[in-house]
């Protein structure tokens, strides 16, 4: 049983240190969310820094799981600031623990985002990932509809460009 909470502005900012914890062990286990290698916790911590703003604004939900002593999963949702686009909403760094994967965590982060955009009348959902990861495999697997691959489209940890997959899902 995973125990995800919501983090308010003054939790996130509570959290920025397991965070940024979670961030380096996510990049230095290969997964590719936007930063290469040398990648350690004081640019994961400058980067979720980066998003109290939006984070305090709404624009950017953030929820976490916890072990008691460490955050073990995260996933964000952003939600779209243009007027044509209040409808939708994006799936951002859904990453778990390496010790805390294989339990289905990333399952249970995804799907309390996806029922928290339902919920605030978000009725579309977007997110890209590395192709052939695990995280390809979880989306697909999550029912998310594969709309396209662009070939050489980011470089994972190792600086070494991989193709990515684009994916969107409607809730009902």
């Amino acid at each position: 049983m995973h125990t995800i909470t919501r983090l308010h502005p003054h939790e996130f900012r509570a959290s920025v240190g397991g965070l940024a914890d979670l961030f380096a062990d996510a990049v230095e286990g290969g997964a590719s969310l936007g930063f290469v290698a040398p990648f350690g916790r004081k640019e994961a911590a400058a980067w979720w820094r980066g998003q109290e703003a939006a984070v305090a604004a709404g624009t950017l939900l953030v929820w976490a799981s916890h072990d008691g002593h460490r955050v073990t999963g995260v996933v964000g949702l952003t939600l779209s600031p243009k007027p044509n686009g209040r409808h939708r909403g994006e799936i951002v760094k859904l990453m778990v623990h390496r010790a805390a994967r294989g339990r289905g965590l990333g399952r249970a982060l995804l799907s309390t985002a996806e029922r928290a955009a339902a919920e605030g009348g978000v009725s579309l959902l977007l997110l890209d990932t590395e192709t052939g990861s695990v995280a390809d495999r979880l989306y697909g697997a999550a029912g998310w509809t594969r709309y396209g691959v662009v070939p050489a489209y980011a470089a994972d940890p190792g600086g070494v460009l991989r193709d990515c997959s684009f994916y969107y899902k409607q809730l009902a």
